[in-house]
């Protein structure tokens, strides 16, 4: 056995211990050290690179590292094995994705507006914003020698007197503090329950004196990120908010990487543990200490993630949703409750989830078009949820239809040399000098932060600024030469947006003729998407009156660059309309009002699913919408006149 010492750049260690052979990325998912790997630790990605400080590594030489970082140490953890004892440091931007992931602003005044909108929006169609969840309060006669009857008995009768239902349910958590809680009160007490036309379920007893919130929790289970709220189930408010790295990144950056991980033993559940336990659970109690809320009185929770999330968030096998035909264990499930998947809040809560509709178009997509509201408007529109994966529905209140794009990690940073997910020392917006080449950028961070690669915004301000200033071609190839234009010694072109000494890590941040080339595939895909499925119903772009843009990469992404590379329609500006984390506030519409949860269960039923796979013209569209802005130049003639 061989010590592994893994140190970081805030001085902090964790020791772990491995045979010989063992490979390097496993060992530090084994003592839960995150370490970034989208590609899985195939060696393709080049993002978990760590230094030698200590000790020997049998590593292979790969075309991520140059020869002067490999003298200095630089090794990727997925391609060294242990052979002795060994320090590596693990810089903060291998593990930034976990702790400092940057989403939108739950507590901004944009964020809660979003949130109350879409209230509103939902109520002038009719839907009542009320869910079943009551406090009902009681006074009871005291037991006497006359009066023996036992207290569940004398509890379930005052409730039925109450409330005139035949079956009345109280489970073993209520019945374990029942014979106390009456006592201590004098029989005057408040109960939490739930009520439907045919019974009641009592989820909680308290004094009557107390004063007594009715938690609900709405989860957003992105591949990447996972967002929550806890909401005041009886009002409607937003107590408390959390954001964090989804734990199942270490395991690959899409959702095949992560089932096939499933695949081996052991890892169902060590992909439920890494969202649960690692995510989901730790955000509950930061949440819950925030607001003094006990986790055993939130009594309810709506997820809305997609389909491979919702499996592997229940601990079901999903390996089926990767191969031919494609079939998920189920689109709509009402069976699950707290107490089955080890979510830490009252034991007997409800898991609403928001159904899926097809094996890569799932619930997130279902809430956000609940939230959209183009189910509600004549007019066509086009939602788009932009992320690991790109869905789409297009329609009005006729008809729609929906279908995803395997868009690649690039919009996350991935497949690109300098690319990082939108964590400190991100560059997240850029503009370039038509004349002298010179880049202004803006970094996530504090100011005076120190630029470290690009996220999903800076890449398409970046790439889209150099097509625009004539600096590369449509084909990604760099046509103009300056300073910060060089060649390598194969003849590849690349841009220099800091230099070494301007940014805050070992090199130049840079963006290559094959990070371009990434990119372009992974814009090619959504584009090829909404033309794919515009195609099928015979309509073009000129069709679409307004297009909704959902996501976290969406808050930061200028809609004119993202045009002018052809990732979106070349339609007027003033269409584009921003909607926020739409599955989060769809998951918390859902969990307030049972009418809402009602109408996205009709939303999935009603909506027609493609499956882009099966479309023989979907690989055509791809080809032609890999070229800056597109091969058919008169599909974006504002972006050739600018």
């Amino acid at each position: 056995m061989f010590k592994v010492t893994f140190a970081f750049e805030n001085g902090s260690e964790v020791e772990a211990f491995a045979n010989a052979g063992d490979n390097l990325l496993e060992v530090a998912r084994g003592a839960n050290v995150a370490i970034d790997a989208p590609c899985s630790g195939n060696g393709a990605c080049g993002k978990c690179r760590v230094q030698l400080k200590g000790g020997e590594l049998d590593s292979k030489k790969t075309l991520h590292i140059s020869d002067e970082e490999f003298e200095k140490g630089w090794r990727l953890a997925c391609m060294s094995k242990i052979c002795a004892d060994v320090e590596v440091l693990v810089p903060d931007i291998a593990s930034a994705y976990k702790s400092r992931m940057k989403v939108a602003d739950l507590s901004s005044k944009e964020e809660i507006a979003i949130f109350e909108k879409a209230k509103n929006q939902v109520e002038e169609t009719g839907i009542q914003l009320r869910n079943s969840l009551e406090v009902v309060e009681l006074q009871m006669t005291e037991p006497t020698l006359d009066d023996t009857m036992p207290d569940v008995e004398r509890l379930t009768r005052a409730l039925r007197k109450f409330m005139n239902l035949k079956r009345i349910r109280v489970p073993y958590a209520v019945l374990r503090k029942l014979p106390d809680v009456l006592r201590a009160s004098k029989f005057s007490v408040k109960c939490v329950v739930r009520v439907t036309p045919d019974d009641m379920f009592v989820y909680d007893i308290f004094d009557a004196k107390e004063d007594v919130i009715m938690g609900g929790l709405a989860v957003d289970i992105g591949t990447t990120t996972v967002s929550a709220v806890i909401i005041n189930m009886a009002t409607g408010e937003i107590l408390a908010k959390s954001s964090s790295g989804n734990g199942q990144i270490r395991y690959g950056a899409d959702v095949i990487n992560r089932i096939i991980e499933t695949t081996k033993p052991g890892g169902i559940k060590k992909l439920q543990d890494a969202v649960i336990k690692e995510t989901i659970n730790p955000m509950i109690h930061e949440m819950c200490r925030s607001i003094n809320l006990p986790e055993n009185q939130i009594y309810r929770m709506c997820v809305a993630s997609n389909t491979t999330m919702n499996h592997l968030f229940a601990g079901i096998n999903a390996d089926y949703l990767r191969t031919e035909p494609y079939i998920p264990a189920f689109f709509k499930t009402n069976s699950l409750f707290a107490s089955d998947v080890g979510i830490e809040i009252n034991g007997d809560a409800h898991i609403i989830m928001a159904p899926n509709i097809g094996s890569y178009v799932g619930g997130d997509i279902t809430a956000g078009t609940l939230v959209s509201m183009i189910w509600n408007r004549p007019e066509f529109s086009l939602f788009i949820d932009l992320g690991t994966n790109g869905e789409l529905v297009f329609g009005n209140s006729d008809f729609m239809m929906s279908c995803a794009c395997s868009a690649g990690p690039a919009f996350e940073g991935g497949d690109i040399s300098c690319g990082m997910r939108a964590t400190d020392g991100a560059i997240e917006a850029c503009t370039i000098d038509k004349e002298t080449m010179e880049p202004t950028y803006k970094v996530v961070g504090d100011p005076g932060t120190k630029p470290v690669g690009l996220c999903g915004s800076g890449i398409i301000d970046v790439i889209s600024e150099l097509f625009m200033t004539g600096i590369i071609n449509p084909k990604g190839k760099f046509v103009r030469e300056g300073k910060r234009v060089r060649h390598d010694h194969y003849g590849m072109g690349s841009y220099v947006i800091a230099f070494e000494e301007e940014a805050g890590s070992v090199k130049d941040v840079e963006i290559t003729e094959v990070d371009i080339d990434n990119f372009i595939r992974a814009k090619g895909a959504i584009f090829s998407a909404i033309r794919t499925m515009l195609s099928s119903l015979d309509f073009d772009v000129s069709m679409i009156d307004d297009v909704y843009v959902a996501g976290g990469i969406g808050s930061g992404i200028n809609m004119q660059n993202a045009v002018n590379i052809g990732m979106f329609p070349d339609v007027p500006l003033e269409k584009f309309h921003y909607i926020g984390n739409s599955s989060l506030t769809g998951a918390y519409l859902m969990l307030l009002s049972t009418q809402a949860e009602k109408k996205t269960y009709e939303l999935a039923a009603n909506m027609t699913y493609m499956e882009l796979s099966t479309v023989p013209t979907y690989m055509d569209e791809f080809v032609g919408a890999c070229f800056i802005p597109h091969t058919d130049a008169s599909m974006f003639p504002n972006v050739h006149q600018r």
